[in-house]
């Protein structure tokens, strides 16, 4: 089976993106070519793909495949090191405070921490749902990850965990518990009460992100009462935050949508409670001393404030180790 390399390195990024360099990658990738070949098919002469040839060697990312003699002329065959190539880097701010990095389930009281931590650190926050957050983190996209992913066992998160992470040692602590449910118009004037009333046609719906805690949910919910999704108007419309769905909401681009309790009153929504789940922040252990600026504001009475001040947050077993 061929493989696909990753590549984090800046340095490797920046000489990748002269695209003569990513032509010439490409075309080492389909098949082993030498210099002569490699020129005819790009128009080029033989000393012009060299320098390329040589950056790209220096770097790993090409080698000699084969050597071959004909008489008294030796022709060197360049191959790619990887049958593709999967590139990935952050880029991150210049600055003497720390830079914090979060990807995961979107949550309201996170804006807060960033808020509180300003003076001390940036948190930047890449909101791509909990699954997807959870695989950033292992892949090394970020330093800490949030989730509220339901288990068929009734558990939240910790058997994605430890699916994720059999190999490492992780923490998962307790953010909050949170409310969510239906967010309506003000006026619910489509006279929505329930969750199979999102399936009625003339009910415009506004989904969430594929990976989100809240779409596996309710995904889950629409099996349940043998809800077709293809039955639901705008069921393939999704935005990644609670803020967004609730936004077209309230700007009446959609009539409902599964949320946070704190978003919808942020926008003045009718809300109807649907359950109460919990949202952990997941980080591997070695990253616990530079996320100390977070752990230790979890524990704070300031925090604990700011969470009571959120609609359909409970802050009773925020801080506690799950792991």
């Amino acid at each position: 089976m061929k493989i696909i390399q990753s590549i984090s390195s800046f340095e490797k990024i920046k000489l990748l993106a002269d695209t003569r360099r990513m032509d010439i990658l490409r075309l080492l990738m389909a098949s082993p070519s030498t210099l002569t070949q490699l020129a005819r098919v790009m128009n080029q002469s033989p000393a012009w793909v060299r320098h390329h040839i040589l950056a790209l060697e220096s770097a790993g990312l090409v080698e000699i495949a084969e050597v071959r003699r004909t008489g008294k002329i030796m022709e060197k065959f360049y191959r790619a090191q990887a049958d593709a190539l999967l590139l990935q880097e952050v880029v991150l701010p210049k600055s003497r405070k720390t830079v914090l990095l979060f990807s995961g389930s979107h949550d309201l009281a996170l804006e807060g921490i960033a808020e509180h931590l300003t003076k001390h650190a940036t948190l930047l926050s890449l909101p791509v749902g909990s699954l997807d957050g959870l695989v950033n983190l292992r892949q090394g996209l970020c330093q800490i990850s949030g989730a509220h992913l339901l288990d068929e066992s009734g558990e939240y998160n910790t058997p994605f965990v430890r699916h994720l992470f059999p190999d490492r040692e992780m923490e998962m602590i307790t953010l909050a518990h949170r409310t969510q449910g239906l967010m309506l118009a003000a006026g619910n004037p489509k006279g929505v009460k329930r969750v199979s009333d999102v399936a009625r046609p003339e009910v415009r719906f506004v989904n969430r992100n594929a990976g989100s805690g809240t779409r596996l949910w309710l995904d889950a919910e629409f099996r349940r009462l043998n809800i077709p999704a293809e039955n639901v108007n705008g069921y393939a419309k999704s935005v990644k935050t609670h803020t967004e769905a609730a936004a077209l909401v309230a700007s009446n681009k959609a009539d409902v949508s599964l949320g946070l309790q704190a978003a919808a009153g942020q926008f003045g929504l009718d809300f109807i409670p649907l359950f109460e789940e919990r949202y952990d922040l997941v980080l591997p252990r070695e990253n616990e001393r530079a996320l100390t600026p977070i752990l230790d504001y979890l524990q704070t009475a300031a925090f604990r404030a700011e969470l009571n001040s959120l609609k359909g947050y409970n802050a009773s077993h925020s801080g506690e180790k799950i792991l």
